[in-house]
């Protein structure tokens, strides 16, 4: 239930749609608090977040698993030195959480007590499409569990088959619904055939995905030339082009490489004219 009393903190830039509708329009459409500050949740302390969670009675907690993950290196004391008793729920956005991060936002920093909402979506998707409800649906560490009302998800193989029941592919969605972008400005035939020329009649979306007996949805990355880097999206291509921009550099190829903080990171491979 929401109540005026809620304050909401988004560490999403406001640069992003993450900070645009829930550290922004969101919270204040609903008449609550949205907690603001600037810098990064572990300076100058480690302890930051959780003091900003206890000064302001923050009571729900959206966060990228990247800064999970930084927040975890520095160990549970600057945590449990803090009064979170006024968080009621934690979200994770930006890229898929791993297990264990999402195991140590649910008992280290909420206590056991809050519900973790792993949130599935895009820019383009205008909101959350695949995300539990908190306290409504059981979740599991590291799935973004059950699609949102109106998202009816496909996952497709290869050739462009729909999978139905378990199975692991290309994440898609069959119907169009109230929040999907409807142009990119400026160059509709990009929109089209980035959305809707791998797979036609289909929204794709660029990831891949894996359905488990359950129907839960577990996100598995990227499965085109972007990289998820700390949430935001890299083009391999964009970096190598910037390589060999330089007249030094004969030819580049760029890879993405897991990285236990950030998920993943840019490896650049280059070959020199000396």
């Amino acid at each position: 239930m929401i109540e005026r009393r809620n304050a909401c903190r988004c560490t999403a830039d406001c640069g992003w749609i993450t900070g645009h509708s829930y550290l922004v329009y969101g919270p204040l459409l609903n008449g609550l608090t949205s907690v603001i500050f600037e810098g990064i949740p572990t300076y100058p302390t480690p302890s930051r977040m959780w003091q900003i969670v206890e000064k302001y009675k923050v009571t729900t907690l959206y966060t990228a698993p990247t800064a999970i993950r930084a927040l975890m290196a520095f160990g549970n004391d600057y945590v449990l030195g803090s009064d979170r008793s006024s968080l009621r729920i934690l979200g994770s956005v930006g890229e898929p959480i791993n297990p264990s991060a999402w195991r140590w936002f649910h008992s280290v920093a909420g206590g056991k007590q809050c519900a973790v909402v792993d949130t599935y979506w895009q820019t383009e998707t205008g909101g959350h499409v695949i995300t539990p409800l908190p306290g409504a649906i059981p979740t599991k560490p590291g799935s973004a569990t059950l699609p949102f009302f109106g998202i009816v998800p496909a996952i497709l193989d290869a050739n462009g088959r729909e999978l139905e029941g378990p199975g692991e592919g290309n994440l898609c969605i069959k119907y169009a619904w109230p929040g999907i972008c409807r142009s990119v400005f400026g160059d509709h035939s990009r929109y089209v055939s980035t959305y809707f020329s791998s797979f036609p009649g289909y929204f794709f979306t660029g990831d891949g995905a894996r359905r488990d007996d359950d129907g839960y949805i577990w996100i598995t990355g990227r499965v085109d030339d972007l990289m998820n880097v700390s949430g935001h999206l890299l083009s391999t291509a964009e970096i190598e082009s910037a390589l060999v921009s330089d007249g030094e550099v004969v030819e580049a190829a760029v890879v993405a490489a897991p990285h236990d903080i950030k998920g993943s990171f840019p490896y650049a491979f280059v070959s020199l004219k000396n």
